[in-house]
């Protein structure tokens, strides 16, 4: 009868075994987990960068405005003063943050795909425009093409954790600006359905590039009703100055109803203030001239409102993309963008390091989770930008992505309830056989509170070493391969492509 009895038993522990180590029938921490508990700003210090920022804005103006937004602002109320700056009044500042939205989707062509932004709801993307590609298979830099923007893409595509995806890198085999734009949009459009952004060299770009994106929306004017593209633009160039081709663009992609990310990108101690505190105030100041420009345009359009400090190492004016500086300029501006209402965009995760080591994964911890924490909405340059955002890298991809499961989870906190409580549990366990594994009440949290990595090692470093001592860089570049290999997704059809390359020069 002992006999009988324990065969159950240990069919019953292979079964609990086997359990354990399948993965989470649901994700626990899916993206839009929420954020704003980190906040590095008091009431008083916001106020007080928000009353500077006024200030900068109606006193000293901004500069170099092209003469037809020129024309736009003073309809809207803005002063052009005897120095040819143009002054805009507090009163228009407050109007145009009241009235941008607070809230908008992100349209994935497919649907299901599609996100919410705004409020406190954190989500990871990319961004970038790396000119030099991690090669998968020598393990050093070199000139990134249009096939490593294909692959980007399509990488990425199979990442549950990048909720968007902007072009990482910039094909510099290809010379010619406009055939550059189009080529990059049909990559987006070829690899993926989640939401995508792109950038315009010009303005006169734009208008062919939406006939593509009408072409893969199902016909004329079909993109405009549901954009699923939206634009990166940098107006403002620091100090406090509109850059013209940009503001260009900006009035066209606002013409063809293209959401925008108007990105302010000033840098501590060269193009801003060295303090933290002046840098926020002017970065602030610029990224309002941004949505006021879009609000006396076409008021209430979708804009992202993308103020990404950055620092340089003060010592050599080199680039610094990691490091405590920026990880609280990112999370301050986030505070401050979600205390004016406003979706927040901000970089983080944007490394020094050449190599995945461990710089690497320090400088991209600490940043993007203090984003994250922050509530940035939308948090830019956060998956697989290396070497002070010079470089794009397959393997950083796949790391990153589950470093953002990692973020999400610790944004979900811990919820306190009755059961999780776990009173009954605990009697159990000490009364009974002395420990959790394999009670009730262990696998239901196993299933609904654990996230568990697919590619950090967790093994005995005698198992680590019996497989080979891989590091975190080796499993990595396997994982990008094995997804390079396996995905090859066809997200135009036969007819919609054949239409595209009529029309444009399509150089894949």
């Amino acid at each position: 009868m002992a006999k009988d009895d324990g065969r159950p038993r240990r069919s019953g522990r292979r079964e609990r075994v086997a359990k354990r180590a399948a993965p989470p029938l649901i994700n626990p921490a899916p993206p839009g987990q929420i954020g704003g508990v980190y906040r590095p700003l008091s009431e008083a210090d916001m106020q007080a960068i928000y009353g500077t920022a006024l200030r900068l804005l109606e006193e000293l103006g901004m500069g170099q405005v092209p003469a037809r937004l020129a024309d736009v602002l003073r309809s809207a109320g803005a002063r052009e003063m005897e120095n040819g700056r143009f002054a805009l009044p507090e009163r228009l500042v407050r109007e145009a943050v009241a009235a941008a939205p607070r809230h908008f989707p992100m349209h994935g062509r497919d649907p299901a795909r599609s996100i919410e932004v705004g409020g406190q709801a954190v989500h990871f993307g990319t961004g970038g425009a790396a000119v030099q590609t991690l090669d998968l298979d020598s393990g050093v830099y070199r000139a990134s093409t249009l096939r490593d923007l294909h692959d980007f893409t399509r990488l990425q595509d199979t990442l549950t954790n990048v909720s968007w995806f902007t072009r990482c890198c910039i094909a510099t085999d290809i010379e010619d600006h406009y055939d550059l734009d189009v080529n990059t949009a049909y990559a987006l459009l070829r690899n993926t359905t989640k939401p995508v952004a792109t950038a315009f060299t010009l303005a006169e770009h734009v208008a062919p590039i939406v006939e593509m994106f009408d072409v893969a929306a199902g016909g004329p004017g079909a993109f405009a009703k549901r954009p699923f593209v939206k634009a990166h633009i940098s107006p403002v160039i620091s100090p406090l100055r509109f850059g013209e081709d940009a503001v260009d663009v900006t009035f066209a992609c606002l013409e063809h109803n293209i959401p925008v990310s108007c990105i302010t990108a000033a840098q501590a101690g060269a193009t801003a203030p060295a303090t933290l505190a002046g840098f926020l105030a002017q970065s602030l100041a610029e990224t309002l001239a941004s949505l006021v420009m879009v609000h006396a345009i076409k008021p209430g359009h979708p804009m992202v409102f993308s103020n990404w400090p950055l620092v340089i190492d003060l010592r050599t004016g080199a680039f610094a993309g990691g490091g405590g500086e920026i990880a609280v300029l990112n999370a301050a501006s986030a505070q401050l963008s979600n205390w004016l209402g406003l979706v927040s965009g901000v970089a983080a995760s944007m490394t020094d390091a050449k190599a995945i080591d461990a710089q690497y994964g320090v400088e991209k911890g600490l940043t993007s989770l203090a984003a994250a924490l922050a509530g940035g909405n939308l948090i830019y340059e956060s998956s697989g930008m290396t070497a002070s955002l010079l470089g794009a890298s397959f393997e950083a991809f796949v790391l990153d992505n589950e470093m953002h499961a990692m973020t999400y989870r610790a944004l979900r906190g811990i919820e306190v309830s009755e059961d999780n409580l776990g009173f009954d549990a605990i009697c159990e366990a000490v009364l009974g056989e002395g420990h959790f594994l394999g009670g009730a009440h262990t696998f239901q949290a196993m299933e609904r509170d654990y996230v568990y990595p697919s590619l950090a090692d967790r093994d005995t470093p005698k198992t680590w070493a019996d497989g080979g001592a891989r590091d975190a860089w080796a499993r990595a570049r396997e994982r990008a391969r094995e997804v390079l290999e396996a995905h090859h997704p066809e997200y135009l059809t036969a007819e919609q492509d054949a239409e595209i390359r009529r029309r444009f020069r399509i150089l894949d």
